[in-house]
Parts: structure tokens; C-alpha cells; sequence
């Protein structure tokens, strides 16, 4: 498989554009073995594209496959997002004839186990720095760490506004065919069946490889009438439903003043992405329904409009857990990043905030971050796991060096209700002579942080203005003229 990744990027094929490709074959294959099955067999294309292939000869492979693509592309529900603006990226026929015969048909891709092969090469395709595609794939361990944590249930409908590949809903998935409790009743089979997960995914491609990805982990079938992905802007519109559950990774960094989302469900505009998809996911989530999400650290420090959606955010949600990760593991190293966890209960009759106490955990602190938090493959999330307490009492929980929690009087006193918060005091030694150098580089990224806001929403006023600006016509220049 190696080697013909590096002959298909040596004809100008990025790992990115051949895992597409693969993901089009690989659904026809499918389709093509459901077609044969000798009982119940499906015929889900309405013609057995993978044997037109392979029938075909070599020198007039790439019109017959393109014909297939732009006739399923054109196709309803699921079907047609599979094929979404798919397009033939190998323009060598010898080569695509080589990816249909001697990769994709070795396989059968209707067993039950064949997810895991895809989810392997998108693994590969998150190593492809050229391209950024890893800002579309979680680590899987992270995730994994996360659903055990939040427990995925048979009501629940689960829901990712930025789904990537789909890692966090196939996971969620997952958990509840190996946690699936008796006495399920046929309605709630039905539920599960249509719409208990459901995503949004900004990139055409990238939709849909995390709809193959959802097809081959059973979450979802190639003939639904109503694709589970929506294609599209999470942030520009309110949500149309709602879920009880919300995860996911949104995109860090800021959007063009140009496509600014005017929200009135938004607590305040801001051209910061991530502070946006907080505010979206509280929007998306129904009352009692609970969160986790991935934020880079400014979202815990940074000014303005940071400062704002956090004293709302702790207003109207239980902000009960943050996870800070370790630096290095997300595709763009040195990334530091956290995961907050939040539940959306009823407004308290007194005004007070749903948040009454902060748990923090920290996998990143050199004096926190040891031998039984970091292997090989990556932090350890198996200790924050348990000290998580998953399904029992945030009350029974234990503080540690590395856990420890906080009131949420002491954070909202805290200068600009700053939430990138020291868990553990150094030991004594070494780490104590690092501690100021610490101080000062936090104090520069939150003043980095605060004048990058600044200048954002200076650009956004002065966009905002230019039409009453000097230079703009008004009634009063009409009439001089």
C-alpha cells in the first residue's frame, strides 16, 4: 500500500486525493458484493458498477469511471453525498486499473471488521503534512478517552458540528453496540436507526470520506433516503435540531471578516471560529443535554468577546471538567489544546450560575506529566478516565496533583475570567527554576491572544463602517451635487 501511495504522489497524487479515490471504489466494491449475496442480496446502485470496471479494458477505464461518478453524484440521500463533486484523480489508466484490481477487490468490504482498514488509512492520511490533512482526524485515543467519559446512551441523539472523518460519531457508535442495554423497544430501534447521529462537514471530500467512514462502521447505509453528514457551514445558521449530545474537534483560528455569521442566538460576535462554535454548541444542545469539546488554550484566556462567552458559558452551562492535553499530539505540532467538558441544565430560579465547580485535569505540566501519563503512542488517558468517575457522582471525585477543582467564585473573580488555570504547585528542585519562564511565556500568549482579538474586531468595526465612513456617499453629498 506504501509504495503505491509514493508512486501515485510521484504522478501528482497527494495521500489525501488517493484515500478519495479509494473511498469511491471502495463503495462500489461494496455495493457490488451486497449485489451478490446470495440471500437477501441488495442492490443498492441500481447496477453493478464495480463489474462494469472491472470488465473494462485498461486504455478506456478513466471515461467509463468518471461516467459513474457524475451519474451517483447526481443521485438522492446518502447515495449522492458518497459521490458528492467527486472527481477521477489519477489520470494514469494503468495505475487506476492497478488501485481497482490489485487493492480494493482483495478485499471484502461488507465484513463486519473491514472499518478498522479504513480508519488505518485515514490514520495515514493524517501524516500528510503537505496537504493539512490532519486537521480533519482526532486522535483516536483522545476520543475514545472522551465517549468514555460522557457514556453514550440509547436516547441520546449524538451530534458533531465539525465532523472531520466522522471519528467522534463512529466512536459514540461504537460504545452503544458494546454498552446496548436490554428492553430496547422497537421505537427507540427506529430512532437509532434514522438520525441519532448526525454531523456537519464544511470540506466536500472530506464529507465524504466520513461518510464511508459512518457506511463501513454500520452507523449509517449507502440507499438512506436522508444523509446523516450535511454538507455545509455549521456556523451559518441557527441549528434546525437538536441533540442531547454533543462532541467534537471544531477548526482553530479565525474567519474572514467577509463571511462573518450573524446569529441571534450568539451571545456576541466575534471573527474567532472557536468561540463561535461554543456558542453554536450551546444553541445545538437540548436542556440537560452535555457536551465535550476540543479548544485551543486562547479560548481559555483569550480578551473581548473570549472573556464574554466564557462568563456566559459558566452562566448558562455546568462547565464541570477541563482536560488539558499535552502538546504534540494533533497534526500541527505544538498545538496546546484542551478538552472542556459542559452539561446545558435548566436556568436556576435565583439568577446564580449552572456552573458551581471547575475539575481540572492536566496532562501537560512537566510535573504532572509522568511515565504513567505518556507512552509511546501517546498520553495515557486511562488514570483521567477513572479520576473522571464516568456515570457516578462529580461530588465522589478525589483531587490529585494532577486533578484538582475550583469554585466558580474564584473563576469568575479571576482577571478576565481566565480559565487556563495551574493545577499542581512545582516540587521542589529543578521545575522551580522553570516556573518564571513559564509565567512569562503565558503572560505572552495572553497578551499575544488579546491584541490578535483586538485587531479582529478592530478589522470587523472598520469593515462594518465603511459605508458611513469619509469617503462613502450620504444624502447630504447627494444634495451637494
Amino acid at each position: 500500500m506504501e509504495l503505491r501511495q509514493r508512486a501515485a504522489r510521484q504522478r501528482g497524487t497527494s495521500g489525501l486525493e488517493y484515500i478519495e479515490q479509494l473511498s469511491s471504489l471502495i463503495v462500489l466494491k461494496r455495493a457490488h458484493e451486497q449485489r451478490q449475496r446470495p440471500l437477501n442480496g441488495q442492490d443498492v446502485l441500481g447496477f453493478d458498477a464495480w463489474a462494469r470496471l472491472t470488465s473494462t479494458e485498461r486504455d478506456h477505464l478513466i471515461p467509463v469511471y468518471e461516467q459513474i461518478l457524475d451519474l451517483l453524484a447526481a443521485r438522492p440521500g446518502t447515495l449522492g453525498l458518497l459521490f458528492r463533486r467527486a472527481q477521477n484523480r489519477i489520470p494514469d489508466p494503468a495505475l487506476l486499473h492497478r488501485l481497482i484490481v490489485d487493492v480494493v477487490d482483495r478485499y471484502q468490504w461488507s465484513a463486519g471488521d473491514i472499518g478498522a482498514v479504513f480508519e488505518a488509512l485515514l490514520v495515514r492520511m493524517s501524516t500528510d503534512t503537505k496537504t493539512g490533512a490532519g486537521q480533519y482526524f482526532t486522535p483516536r485515543p483522545l476520543i475514545e478517552a472522551i465517549v468514555q467519559c460522557v457514556r453514550p446512551g440509547i436516547d441520546d441523539t449524538v451530534a458533531d458540528p465539525a465532523c472531520g472523518t466522522g471519528g467522534f460519531l463512529i466512536k459514540a457508535f461504537d460504545h452503544l453496540v458494546d454498552n446496548f442495554p436490554s428492553g430496547v423497544t422497537a421505537a427507540q430501534r427506529k430512532r437509532l436507526d434514522q438520525g441519532a447521529f448526525f454531523g456537519t462537514e464544511l470540506v466536500d471530500a472530506t464529507a465524504r470520506l466520513a461518510t464511508t467512514n459512518l457506511v463501513l462502521h454500520g452507523v449509517t447505509r449507502a440507499d438512506e433516503t436522508h444523509p446523516c453528514i450535511t454538507v455545509g457551514d455549521a456556523l451559518a445558521r441557527p441549528p434546525v435540531r437538536r441533540a442531547t449530545l454533543v462532541l467534537t474537534n471544531p477548526p482553530f483560528g479565525r474567519r474572514s471578516t467577509s463571511e462573518e455569521p450573524y446569529r441571534e442566538d450568539f451571545w456576541t460576535l466575534t471573527t474567532s471560529r472557536q468561540l463561535n462554535f461554543l456558542q453554536h454548541i450551546h444553541s445545538l444542545l437540548e436542556t440537560d443535554g452535555r457536551a465535550a469539546v476540543v479548544v485551543p488554550d486562547s479560548v481559555l484566556f483569550e480578551g473581548g468577546a473570549g472573556e464574554l462567552i466564557r462568563r456566559r458559558l459558566l452562566a448558562a452551562c455546568d462547565v464541570h471538567t477541563l482536560l488539558r492535553l499535552p502538546t504534540g499530539i494533533f497534526y500541527a505540532g505544538g498545538v496546546k489544546a484542551s478538552v472542556l467538558f459542559f452539561d446545558k441544565p435548566d436556568p436556576r430560579p435565583d439568577g446564580s450560575p449552572s456552573t458551581t465547580r471547575l475539575w481540572v485535569y492536566d496532562l501537560r505540566s512537566p510535573h504532572t506529566a509522568t511515565a504513567k501519563t505518556m507512552t509511546q503512542a501517546g498520553p495515557d488517558y486511562g488514570d483521567f478516565v477513572s479520576a473522571y468517575r464516568p456515570g457516578r457522582l462529580r461530588s465522589e471525585r478525589v483531587e490529585t496533583p494532577r486533578f484538582r477543582s475550583f469554585a466558580v467564585q474564584e473563576l469568575l473573580a479571576r482577571s478576565g475570567v481566565n480559565l487556563d488555570l495551574q493545577v499542581a504547585e512545582p516540587p521542589p528542585g529543578p521545575f522551580a527554576l522553570e516556573e518564571p519562564e513559564a509565567d512569562l511565556h503565558r503572560m505572552a500568549q495572553e497578551i499575544t491572544a488579546e491584541l490578535g482579538a483586538a485587531l479582529a474586531e478592530f478589522a470587523f468595526l472598520t469593515e462594518a463602517l465603511r459605508p458611513y465612513g469619509v469617503h462613502a456617499d450620504s444624502p447630504d453629498r447627494e444634495a451637494e451635487r
